[in-house]
């Protein structure tokens, strides 16, 4: 099963470092079954997009969580395409996030199999919707328009191999 972590560029490092994404449980977005109910007409790359898209949204909010906490994080969304065994993933019931899935065990880097991070050129974007974040969520129309502009930008597909160089400053 194809798994969707949100992360941020600081949790890569991290993971990089202690060679696992972790520690568990990790929240991860994923073709569920309430997915495909949902999404009848889709076929499997649209349902991944989706499970990609809301694995974004997730990495956005790490990345405000992060700014809040003090870690100097790069305004790039950062989501992490890994391969586990379908048995590893427990499917939730919240209607409003129906790919999301939860994993009770680290993922080793050797399941990651790319790295979806936004370009440079999305970074304004970025920024202007982690700073919008807390008027969105009291319900600002303005800041949602904000914060789903985020979406506008696609995120970047990067082989594993390529991690180290998204690092270097």
């Amino acid at each position: 099963m194809r798994v969707y972590l949100p992360c941020t560029l600081p949790a890569l490092a991290t993971a990089v470092e202690a060679g696992e994404l972790g520690p568990a449980p990790l929240t991860g977005y994923a073709v569920t079954p309430a997915l495909i109910e949902w999404y009848a007409s889709g076929d499997t790359e649209e349902l991944e997009y989706v499970a990609l898209t809301e694995a974004a949204r997730a990495s956005l909010r790490m990345l405000a969580a992060d700014r809040a906490d003090g870690v100097p994080a790069a305004p790039r969304r950062v989501v992490v395409a890994a391969e586990v065994p379908e048995r590893a993933a427990t499917v939730g019931v919240d209607l409003e996030e129906r790919a999301r899935v939860r994993l009770a065990e680290p993922i080793p880097l050797a399941k990651v199999a790319a790295v979806h991070i936004d370009d440079e050129y999305a970074v304004p974007d970025i920024e202007a919707a982690v700073a919008a974040l807390p008027a969105a969520d009291e319900g600002d129309d303005d800041a949602r328009f904000t914060v789903d502009g985020a979406e506008a930008h696609e995120l970047m597909w990067y082989a594993t191999q390529e991690i180290p160089e998204l690092l270097r400053p």
